[in-house]
């Protein structure tokens, strides 16, 4: 019987595994809650002064979900966007329902804030989608954080679709935690939908948690870095001689006299492991020779050099 549900057990995990990490369902809404607590107020700041909409955004409702279940409240007419990060193509799935790109539109534009407002009930306009990005960057901007605990997204978020191509949209599935913005003004509100996957929130959260265990590895590689700083190398100083053509290359014989270039002693290369690091001139103090470093090498600037004829 103990072998059955193992086998079941493993099944489990890695369907999940295909579809999404998921965690334990208290934790996940208890870092979806915070991480939504914590932008309410800088992005209603956003909002009512940088950018002028006399909006109110609020945290509605926090609670686990599917990403494929991102539009299941939009209705028909809704903006979209699903944007990526450094672990994941679909870090932050974001839908605004027609009444709040609605409620933006009438804000930004001058509509007066207590009279009723238009419902949108057709596809939305390229100006409304336009309006949709702008709220769907400020809500990336305040969520990805900073630190270790950011969740590197990549900006700019790529622009709102809407009509057909957001409602054929294909959204992976896989469990999420679903965040829910109001977004209103004194006669109407409409919402705004964030679904994070829970694959990107547990390996966003656990950063803290592997603090301990970051801060020992970064003991290790202090003391790994200072033995690889006492690791010798071994050193090559290289003077360029004259230029001369294959011709003359295939004609050279043994005991035969090369003539240096005047300015050959100044332009020594000092390398390490075939990798030039400066450029050197070359010297004699009292009986040994030695090489002055003048400047360091640029790889660039010697290619074009190599470019101009001699």
């Amino acid at each position: 019987m103990s072998g059955l549900a193992t086998m079941d057990d493993s099944r489990a995990l890695m369907i999940e595994r295909l579809v999404g990490d998921s965690g334990e369902a208290s934790h996940v809404i208890g870092a979806g809650r915070s991480m939504g607590e914590r932008i309410v107020s800088p992005l209603q700041k956003r909002f009512s002064g940088e950018i002028g909409a006399q909006v109110t955004i609020d945290l509605r409702a926090v609670e686990v979900s599917r990403t494929t279940q991102a539009r299941s409240h939009a209705g028909d007419n809704f903006a979209m966007t699903v944007v990526p990060s450094m672990v994941s193509s679909d870090a932050l799935t974001m839908v605004m329902d027609a009444q709040a790109v609605a409620v933006m539109v009438c804000a930004l534009f001058g509509g007066d804030p207590e009279a009723a407002i238009s419902p949108i009930e057709r596809d939305l306009s390229p100006l409304e989608a336009d309006v949709a990005t702008l709220v769907f960057e400020e809500i990336a901007q305040a969520l990805n954080g900073s630190g270790k605990r950011s969740l590197d997204l990549r900006f700019p978020v790529p622009r709102a679709m809407s009509g057909q191509e957001a409602r054929r949209r294909v959204l992976r599935d896989g469990a999420a935690v679903r965040l829910v913005f109001g977004l209103s003004t004194p006669t109407e509100s409409g919402t705004i939908t964030v679904m994070i996957p829970q694959r990107v929130l547990l390996v966003q959260r656990n950063g803290a948690v592997a603090d301990e265990e970051t801060s020992s590895q970064s003991e290790w590689h202090e003391r790994f870095s200072e033995e690889v700083m006492r690791s010798a190398v071994s050193l090559e100083a290289t003077m360029p001689l004259a230029k001369m053509t294959l011709r003359d290359l295939a004609r050279l014989h043994v005991g035969q006299v090369l003539d240096i270039e005047e300015n050959a002693q100044s332009q020594a290369q000092l390398s390490a492991r075939n990798k030039t690091l400066f450029v050197c001139e070359f010297g004699k103090l009292g009986q040994n020779y030695t090489v002055r470093i003048k400047q360091p090498f640029d790889a660039g600037q010697d290619f074009i050099d190599g470019l101009m004829p001699g």
